[in-house]
């Protein structure tokens, strides 16, 4: 078990501010939130006051409708962008969108041309979706280019190796399990989330509010938690910053936010990992942005 020390000065590789391992400035990583914010709406109590990671703005200004919200974030260049979202500033695009299409740009090898990607994401019934999916576009031209792009070999050109270390064996085929989860129980048409991830959508996000309303921090989100009094917080979203952290790093974040817990407080956490076991905290079922292996909704007092 880690020292008591080490676990104080445990951090994430989050605050390089970059995805791969080259020396250089921060980026804004996220253009927009790849994350189902109606998880965390339906978590959450009315009123309460909520930590969460800023990203790209998307989840603190559609949480700061209902509730007092403070966003952290420890890349400033990425907060900076959250805190222009909140005052009206259009999306930007960020390194996971110059990834995603640069993906896409593959996509019409595969047979996924834009018309067929908008008449499948016209369609409401997820028997018709899985259907449309098996016939036209789960293709084996489509099946081999996941498995090539989300190979680690492909991974490792753009990702540093701490980010990756969680991913499970054979991702292509768990992130093709995961799409055809969603296409059976959500329907396309009315998923923002199927559209930005298909066709590079960056709109769909919450309507700005202002900054006033939010409260941005330029912090690790431990090193903040840390310093707030017990209490502090009914709610906290924290994404999926524990992807590639050290077990040290986990476990002085959850001391931080048990300690700035208020009563009956819950958390949402998210990850690109495959859960080891089945668990009733997992609702990645109910994500619609296709993309989690685990989105784990629990009380504070169970972490």
């Amino acid at each position: 078990m880690p020292s008591s020390n080490a676990i104080r000065e445990a951090e994430t590789p989050w605050k390089a501010g970059r995805f791969d391992q080259a020396a250089g400035p921060r980026k804004i990583l996220f253009g927009r939130v790849y994350e189902d914010v109606s998880v965390e709406m339906e978590a959450f109590q009315p009123g309460g006051r909520v930590f969460c990671i800023a990203s790209a703005g998307c989840t603190a200004i559609a949480l700061s409708c209902r509730h007092e919200v403070t966003a952290v974030d420890i890349n400033p260049v990425q907060l900076e962008y959250a805190r222009s979202r909140a005052l009206g500033a259009p999306m930007r695009v960020g390194s996971a969108e110059r990834v995603m299409a640069a993906g896409r740009k593959l996509l019409p090898l595969a047979g996924w041309h834009r018309r067929t990607l908008e008449t499948f994401l016209e369609l409401e019934n997820p028997r018709e979706q899985l259907d449309f999916w098996n016939a036209r576009l789960n293709t084996r031209r489509f099946r081999y280019a996941t498995d090539a792009m989300f190979s680690l070999a492909w991974l490792r050109t753009v990702y540093a190796s701490a980010l990756l270390s969680i991913l499970p064996p054979r991702f292509g085929s768990v992130m093709r399990a995961r799409l055809e989860r969603c296409w059976n129980l959500h329907p396309n048409r009315l998923n923002v989330y199927a559209r930005a991830l298909l066709l590079g959508e960056l709109d769909g996000c919450p309507a700005p509010r202002t900054a006033s309303e939010i409260r941005f921090e330029s912090a690790d989100a431990a090193s903040f938690l840390e310093s707030c009094p017990g209490g502090s917080f009914d709610g906290f979203a924290i994404s999926n910053i524990l992807d590639g952290a050290p077990d040290a790093y986990r476990q002085r974040l959850y001391a931080a936010v048990r300690r700035a817990a208020s009563p009956d407080s819950m958390i949402v956490q998210r990850s690109f990992a495959e859960p080891a076991a089945a668990s009733a905290h997992n609702l990645a079922e109910r994500d619609r942005s296709l993309l989690w292996g685990i989105v784990d909704v629990r009380p504070v007092s169970r972490l």
